[in-house]
């Protein structure tokens, strides 16, 4: 057992890396399930060609790695270096895992025929979000290696930082959802899209499923990082792997089984190669004439429905 001192006299002012020895059982497990699960979306990577979903990839890498990183501190507890692996890779995986989710919405509609049913186009809607995560990937990644220097005045400052960056994270994550389910309740209740809806539901409601595990994920390291360094959800290892290893393990094996790639993905590359992304269709002339006559918005917008091409292969 390690003895932890957090006297003034330490070296690092009362500053220590962990309130507790790190578990070496239970970082090696999530070691191997973020590996075998990583190694499988590589493979799926490859073969269905997403390349989208690089970056949720390398956040299961950022996971494995990290919990590597709290192996390592379990036998070299005062290193920094394995300190600093472990506390940054874990804190921006979710970040990552957050961009390639925020592409999955526009290929969705575009995939359904539906991209008119969005509140924002579909061009502008990735951009819009995956900035938003940038920026929160920024904010925590600086934070992150203030709170990494050992200092406990650099400590507090990073810790303030790495909650703003996690405020944005989960004002961006709120217009997302929210966003999203304006699209499927539009989806949802369009005669027009009937077929679309059954054909989109899993890959929705697979959406929000993760969306919202990331969301209670950030609400946990929000909680954490606004009590003291000592407080006790610092002091307690178990917190971190139910609210953020189990959590963000979840999202990763969710999209094992409902795969992002293929399927109606295929109908969306086939539309951009097609250079038809665009093709909003309440833009065209004569869907705006029939919104001017007091026509149905629904029946103009869905003379290309999803349900009238060829069924996709998988």
């Amino acid at each position: 057992m390690v003895e932890i001192d957090t006297s003034p006299d330490n070296g690092r002012g009362g500053w220590v890396p962990y309130y507790y020895s790190p578990s070496l059982p239970a970082a090696a497990i999530f070691v191997v399930l973020f590996s075998v699960c990583g190694i499988i979306h590589v493979y799926r990577l490859f073969k269905y060609k997403g390349w989208y979903f690089i970056p949720f990839i390398i956040g299961v890498i950022f996971q494995a790695v990290g919990y590597a990183g709290r192996i390592g501190s379990h036998y070299d507890f005062n290193s920094l270096t394995w300190f600093i692996m472990q506390s940054l890779l874990i804190l921006l995986a979710p970040a990552l895992f957050a961009a390639s989710i925020y592409m999955t919405l526009s290929r969705i509609a575009i995939a359904l025929h539906a991209e008119n049913l969005l509140i924002i186009r579909a061009r502008w809607l990735t951009t819009f979000f995956v900035t938003g995560d940038v920026l929160s990937f920024l904010a925590q990644s600086a934070g992150g290696g203030m709170m990494a220097q050992g200092d406990p005045a650099a400590a507090d400052r990073g810790q303030k930082i790495i909650m703003g960056g996690l405020f944005i994270q989960i004002f961006f994550f709120c217009g997302f959802i929210i966003i999203a389910g304006i699209f499927h309740n539009r989806l949802n209740k369009s005669p027009s899209h009937t077929a679309e809806s059954v054909k989109g539901r899993k890959y929705i409601l697979t959406m929000y499923f993760a969306n919202g595990l990331i969301l209670i994920r950030s609400l946990f390291r929000v909680i954490e990082y606004i009590m003291p360094h000592d407080g006790p959800l610092m002091r307690n290892e178990a917190y971190l792997y139910i609210f953020d290893a189990l959590l963000m393990f979840i999202v990763v094996a969710v999209y094992l089984v409902v795969k992002p790639y293929g399927d109606l993905f295929d109908e969306w590359k086939r539309r951009k190669d097609l250079g038809d992304l665009e093709l909003t269709r309440r833009d065209r002339p004569q869907d705006r004439e029939a919104v001017a006559s007091g026509g149905d918005i629904e029946s103009a917008l869905s003379s290309r429905s999803f349900a009238e091409q060829k069924p996709l292969t998988r």
